[in-house]
């Protein structure tokens, strides 16, 4: 079946195109720009009119903690990736056959059991959440690691488990309220390297800047989150965000997590306070102006932030932070897919996967315009938006 999207504005992951033709064929691109028409293999089965519409690639949430049904309820809404931070190796394996085998729901990337100290964050809430997941998983005891003597041995078993990458954990419970063991910085390093032997990329997740300091130090790949704990242009977040820059990290933003948490709407809220939004908020426009590569992620979970709608308020209150609607695109589509190593989709390119969102209206003017869906295809598989 070959498909035409005809007489679209087309944001391509990088630039917007006024006016275009976009073919799909086989669950791949076969051809887009202005003019190009079905292309070389004849006429269109079925013709899809954009006008008045944008076409933008499928969005791509960097930071998500998958549950069953979570895939699914993401595509609804243009989420055609996401990049899960910690699922348990049971569900892992269920949510990935998911993914393979069906093109209803999004497809999935993730870290896996994540590396965090003998009851270090989260442990505390999962404790907390016991009984309010699905499979008990609140009841479940994590993998942890308590020297760097065990890194590799660590790593390993993540590799076992099928992970895409390695997430860490330096969060000593202070955003949170209280105290909570932390991994060393030698054992952070050590870990790090490991995964970086293995072929693994390395996230981290820390939300003070001490501890993002401590991840920079151990040369991570990424950071999880932007830092909450200091006010917006405090000369330690400039200076910090440098550094990210000089090392070549990349920072998910997730600043739609943080409002959610701070204004309660969450089960979690009375064990997870973390700073104040305005201070993430800060430190994005700190590591905005150093220059470093800015990813969306929401931390969704089962709760909130939602799958899904999560992502289309995360693209709004990052451009309330001071980024450019086309800029907020991008940090949704092509640059999570570039430093994840997504080299088939994030753009609308001949030859990449056909995961594409279709919206009324133009978000590269009025970001709002993302959540009103008019279509999403996932491998080039016609799905029906939300309601």
């Amino acid at each position: 079946m070959r498909t035409l999207i005809r007489d679209v504005r087309m944001f391509d992951g990088e630039r917007t195109v006024a006016r275009a033709d976009v073919t799909i064929e086989d669950g791949l691109i076969t051809a887009a720009g202005p003019g190009t028409g079905p292309g070389a293999g004849g006429p269109a089965d079925t013709v899809v009119d954009g006008t008045g519409r944008t076409l933008l690639p499928g969005l791509i949430d960097a930071h998500t903690h998958v549950f069953d049904g979570s895939l699914a309820q993401a595509l609804r809404y243009g989420v055609t990736t996401e990049l899960d931070m910690f699922c348990l190796p049971a569900l892992l394996a269920r949510q990935r056959r998911l993914a393979a085998e069906n093109d209803d729901v999004a497809d999935l990337r993730s870290a896996g059991t994540l590396a965090t100290a003998p009851g270090g964050h989260p442990t505390q809430l999962l404790e907390a959440l016991a009984g309010t997941v699905p499979d008990g998983l609140g009841d479940t005891v994590i993998d942890s690691i308590r020297d760097p003597a065990q890194a590799p041995a660590f790593v390993r078993a993540r590799l076992a488990e099928g992970a895409d990458y390695l997430k860490i954990v330096i969060d000593d419970g202070t955003v949170h309220g209280t105290r909570l063991p932390t991994m060393t910085p030698q054992t952070a390093a050590a870990l790090t390297a490991a995964a970086h032997d293995a072929g693994l990329k390395v996230v981290a997740h820390a939300i003070t800047a001490s501890e993002a300091g401590t991840a920079l130090d151990a040369g991570v790949d990424g950071l999880a989150h932007v830092w909450t704990d200091l006010p917006p242009g405090h000369p330690a977040s400039r200076r910090l965000a440098e550094r990210a820059r000089a090392r070549n990290v990349f920072v998910v933003t997730t600043l739609a997590y943080f409002e959610a948490v701070t204004a309660g709407h969450t089960p979690t809220a009375d064990c997870a306070r973390p700073g104040s939004p305005d201070n993430g908020a800060g430190a994005l426009r700190a590591l905005r102006q150093a220059g470093v590569p800015l990813l969306a992620g929401t931390d969704a979970t089962p709760f909130t932030p939602a799958h899904g709608t999560g992502m289309h308020r995360e693209l709004h209150l990052l451009t309330e932070a001071g980024l450019g609607a086309e800029e907020a695109l991008t940090a949704a589509t092509s640059l999570p897919a570039r430093h994840f190593g997504l080299t088939d989709r994030g753009r609308i390119a001949p030859g990449l996967r056909a995961d594409l969102l279709l919206v009324d209206g133009d978000p590269t003017r009025d970001i709002t315009a993302v959540s009103r869906i008019a279509d999403v295809w996932r491998r080039g598989v016609r799905q029906t938006g939300p309601a």
